[in-house]
């Protein structure tokens, strides 16, 4: 009778164990829900701060810098990811040049931005420097009324947050 007994309070632990797994099982699984918010709050609009001096004048079939600073000033890294011409512009020489053309038609300064300049990443409420290293190239018939000009590049900027 001894060994029913045993056997039987065995039975009745494990059945319990079971149900009591089976229980908590079933609650967790078909009873959570919930909501919840996060955010980063809105990022500040990132800026061309300043316009810098290329380290090598441009000269006709020649690459140069294209050389400038952003500021950053959210609490927050950005990446700067793209940096193009902007939209409807053109690349001027200074006032001093304004005969400064090509002989084919084509724009005297094109912008291209080499693939390893970018992304850069730029620390949070900084005023970082970028250069743009053989980003601008000048066309192979500029004329000479172009010798010595400094060239407006009217660019737009996008960051994302890092």
């Amino acid at each position: 009778m001894r060994r029913w007994s045993v056997f039987a309070f065995g039975a009745v632990v494990a059945l319990v164990l079971g149900i009591g797994a089976g229980s908590a099982y079933g609650y967790f699984a078909t009873h959570g829900s919930g909501t919840g918010l996060a955010g980063i709050g809105t990022m500040q609009t990132v800026t061309m701060a300043t316009a810098g001096t290329p380290s090598t004048s441009l000269l006709p079939e020649g690459t140069g810098d294209v050389v400038f600073s952003v500021t950053n000033p959210n609490n927050f890294p950005v990446s700067l990811v793209a940096a193009g011409l902007e939209a409807g512009s053109a690349i001027t020489p200074d006032a001093n040049h304004s005969g400064c053309t090509t002989t084919d038609s084509l724009p005297v300064v094109t912008v291209n931005v080499p693939s390893g300049d970018l992304p850069v990443s730029i620390p949070a409420n900084t005023t970082m420097p970028i250069d743009l290293a053989n980003a601008a190239t000048m066309d192979s018939s500029a004329t000479t009324n172009c010798q010595g000009a400094i060239f407006d590049i009217p660019l737009a900027i996008t960051a994302h947050s890092s």
